[in-house]
């Protein structure tokens, strides 16, 4: 199967990332590399691509452009454009321009900050608790909810909008694996954390613990990654 056929044959098979029917071309290029649909350093050709997604070639053009700027797609003169493997290294970079994006919103929250924000944050909390990621969907989306009523107010557009980019992406990978315990419990005293801060108004002491709660998540990726990228050596040596 072509990796162009792959990527129509799996449209139904997408998750949250990009709604069905109504998606980009970008957003289902991205799906497809995120997912694995179209394999690393596979060459994706203009041409191909515009026939088999039914428009012209400019839309894939553009949609591949965004992608190159996010770091999905590689150009090579002369050799057009590729996938970048989504690897360790793609998610150290990605976390670590969050590390220098989050708490910089936090940072800003904090001063904002209302009784009824930081309360509303505590009711969020308390339902992540509560349901102790018994549902790994339901912990996601309470999870986006939590920190976007941090970051939802802040007056730097661009930035917040990279944070969502980011965290479709690190959401995507991250339903790859299973939370371990020690993460499910760690993330939970990451937010008691901030909250914390939060209701001190300390911007130094949040900003560190947001730094450290985006730093462990992606620990936690890179070691399931690393983890399968040596299980799948060790089949090939046998």
């Amino acid at each position: 199967m072509s990796t162009i056929t792959g990527i129509r044959q799996a449209a139904s098979d997408r998750d949250d990332l990009a709604e069905d029917g109504g998606s980009s071309i970008y957003e289902r290029l991205r799906d497809d590399i995120i997912h694995g649909r179209v394999k690393a350093n596979e060459r994706l050709k203009v041409a191909e691509l515009a026939s088999r997604m039914g428009t012209s070639t400019n839309p894939v053009r553009e949609a591949l452009q965004q992608l190159r700027g996010e770091g999905f797609v590689i150009m090579t003169p002369n050799r057009g454009a590729r996938v970048r493997p989504i690897d360790e290294e793609f998610v150290r970079d990605i976390c670590e321009i969050e590390v220098l994006i989050e708490p910089a919103l936090t940072r800003w929250f904090v001063g904002i900050v209302t009784k009824g924000e930081i309360e509303e944050l505590e009711r969020v909390q308390a339902e992540i608790e509560s349901l102790n990621f018994e549902n790994e969907m339901r912990h996601s989306q309470l999870d986006l909810q939590f920190h976007r009523l941090m970051y939802d107010r802040h007056y730097n557009r661009h930035a917040v909008d990279l944070w969502v980019r980011h965290r479709q992406i690190l959401g995507a990978i991250s339903r790859q694996f299973t939370t371990s315990v020690k993460r499910q419990k760690d993330v939970i005293q990451e937010h008691k954390d901030l909250l914390g801060c939060l209701q001190q108004h300390d911007p130094d002491a949040a900003a560190a613990a947001i730094a450290r709660h985006v730093s462990g998540s992606g620990a936690h990726i890179i070691e399931h990654m690393r983890a399968r990228r040596y299980r799948a050596h060790g089949a090939d040596e046998k």
